[in-house]
């Protein structure tokens, strides 16, 4: 597998980036403010994940995700570590993620990465998304907030 970043002119894989996050509106505004890397494998787009710069010294993964044939493979967990590396080798002090209250899986893999809980936005989903999103049974309606303290985490953990 390989990951790499890509070209202003190559499109982006929207069907993965919509596995993360429903809304082409909030995919379009941040492509076009991050940096999108992907995860290939045999040629074919697998995973993908958005890194933006958000504040001097911190940056945060908007969007990560693996295609429903590959999940439970390890490919997210390589697509963090490549963001986290990344992020270090930019000079960040911290990288943040958020996810779904009913993103229990995620949630899970996050934490075993090294990121730590900071805060919940309450009903973030609710306030941002016309659709209601439910997964493994849960109304999705918050949103968890992560945060990695880069300078205290090596980057190949």
């Amino acid at each position: 597998m390989k990951i790499r970043s890509i070209g202003h002119s190559e499109p982006p894989p929207m069907n993965l980036l919509l596995l993360a996050d429903p809304s082409i509106e909030f995919i379009e505004d941040y492509l076009n403010r991050g940096k999108t890397y992907i995860a290939e494998l045999n040629g074919a787009a697998v995973g993908v994940y958005i890194l933006l710069a958000t504040r001097p010294g911190t940056c945060e993964i908007v969007n990560i995700a693996v295609s429903e044939k590959y999940q439970g493979e390890g490919i997210g967990r390589k697509l963090l570590q490549h963001a986290i590396e990344h992020a270090f080798q930019g000079g960040n002090k911290t990288l943040e993620i958020g996810t779904g209250n009913s993103s229990i899986v995620q949630l899970a893999l996050y934490q075993k990465c090294g990121f730590r809980i900071t805060g919940v936005d309450r009903d973030f989903f609710v306030r941002h998304y016309k659709e209601d999103i439910h997964e493994n049974g849960i109304h999705c309606r918050d949103m968890i907030r992560l945060s990695m303290d880069l300078q205290r985490q090596s980057p190949n953990d």
